[in-house]
């Protein structure tokens, strides 16, 4: 009888509802919590602060502005200049369009040089100096001429056929109003936009060097004719004398000789 009243009491002391808690405070542990809060909630400031800011970086022009306005309404292309009105000169015409490496176009456009080794060799060194001077101006003026041709015509052909294609494709990507391009992307765009350019650069420091060389044959022609004028008037000085006195004689030869018809 003792043991089920204990039972019981026992029984119902845990049915009970407790209505008395013990507190525990812990000082280390509730200041690690406030700082690890801190710290989470100035993380997460940082990380809002880093989304939005990329966000405003990618934001391309496009969202402010149309960028068809920076596209060029019929920019000017490469012409073509050859037809049938050119009935002598149509080899050429087509290397200036296409390209001539071997020259032929222009050799068979110009006046043929008579082949002069062998009169070199029947002439005194100094003619044969002379005159070896101004075949060298023609053999100079005929590499210059061709390598020009040629480059005029390859740099036209290039750009008609690659190069303005390619600036029409580079021309639409950058107009494109498309937010779903990445930074890559547009890093593409500007060394595609390069590459166009340091194309363009050589082609016309090509067109200079042609320039240049146009320029180093009148120089050489204008120097020789200078010189050939000088020598005449130094050979003047030299035997003006001399072809005085022969003129005197001569002359007089002929007036002891003359006789009325």
């Amino acid at each position: 009888m003792r043991r089920v009243f204990i039972i019981t009491v026992l029984v119902v002391a845990i049915s009970l509802p407790a209505t008395a808690q013990i507190v525990v405070h812990d000082t280390a542990v509730t200041f690690r919590n406030s700082v690890i809060a801190v710290v989470k909630e100035l993380l997460l400031n940082t990380q809002r602060d880093q989304h939005g800011q990329l966000r405003r970086m990618a934001r391309r022009l496009s969202v402010h502005t149309n960028l068809d306005k920076y596209a060029v309404v019929d920019p000017p292309r490469w012409r073509t200049h050859g037809g049938e009105e050119f009935l002598f000169s149509q080899a050429y015409n087509d290397a200036l369009i296409f390209g001539d490496p071997t020259g032929a176009a222009y050799v068979n456009l110009t006046h043929p040089v008579v082949a002069a080794r062998e009169a070199l060799s029947r002439l005194s060194p100094s003619a044969r100096r002379a005159l070896a001077s101004r075949l060298a101006t023609i053999d100079l003026t005929d590499a210059a001429t061709i390598a020009a041709t040629h480059d005029t015509g390859q740099l036209r052909f290039n750009g008609r056929k690659q190069e303005l294609r390619a600036i029409d494709a580079l021309e639409a990507h950058v107009i494109d109003p498309s937010n779903e391009q990445s930074a890559t992307a547009v890093l593409d765009k500007i060394s595609g936009a390069v590459l166009l350019g340091a194309r363009q650069r050589q082609a016309r420091v090509q067109l200079l060097a042609g320039v240049v060389e146009q320029l180093l044959v009148d120089s050489k022609r204008e120097r020789d004719a200078e010189a050939t004028a000088v020598n005449m008037q130094l050979s003047t000085w030299r035997d003006a004398h001399h072809a005085n006195k022969a003129f005197v004689i001569g002359a007089g030869d002929a007036l002891r000789i003359w006789r009325q018809p």
